[in-house]
């Protein structure tokens, strides 16, 4: 009965890739499909980006995959360490290894992402959930992603 809506965004807070999961599903899984999915066309010729500089996340994204698979990459996280993995790092001694680097000054940037949440929940329809099919649901969201970025 539930959708949730997972996004990248730019720095400007304009959707770049959107998707939608049933609302019980977790948020860390769906990075890796969302970021196969990043395309980014440059001004001049060449080839589209497809990586993007540094991914901020919530607590969420802490896991030791998800860190794997961005520093393998070569993105930058930008992602908080719960407290409970920072216990168990702490518990295991040196065998604990280093924690993972923290920029909290990037981290601010972090609020790109929730206001852009907001925006598209100011929609009626997105914030209602009146639509029975997750299709027409994502198209509503879509239409909402080509609203900001066209400005209005």
């Amino acid at each position: 009965m539930s959708t949730k809506i997972h996004q990248l965004v730019d720095g400007r807070g304009r959707p770049l890739v959107i998707a939608l999961t049933p609302g019980q599903a977790g948020d860390s899984p769906m990075l890796k499909p969302l970021l196969a999915q990043l395309t980014v066309r440059r001004l001049g010729p060449g080839r589209p980006r497809t990586r993007p500089t540094a991914v901020i996340g919530d607590k969420a994204y802490s896991s030791r995959g998800t860190r794997t698979m961005l520093r393998e990459r070569g993105i930058t996280a930008v992602i908080p360490q719960p407290s409970d993995q920072i216990r168990h790092r702490i518990g295991r001694g040196s065998a604990g290894g280093r924690p993972p680097t923290f920029d909290p000054v990037a981290y601010r940037a972090r609020n790109v992402i929730e206001r852009s949440f907001n925006d598209h929940k100011q929609w009626r329809g997105i914030a209602t959930r009146y639509d029975k099919l997750a299709t027409v649901y994502r198209g509503a969201v879509v239409l909402r992603a080509i609203t900001i970025w066209l400005g209005t």
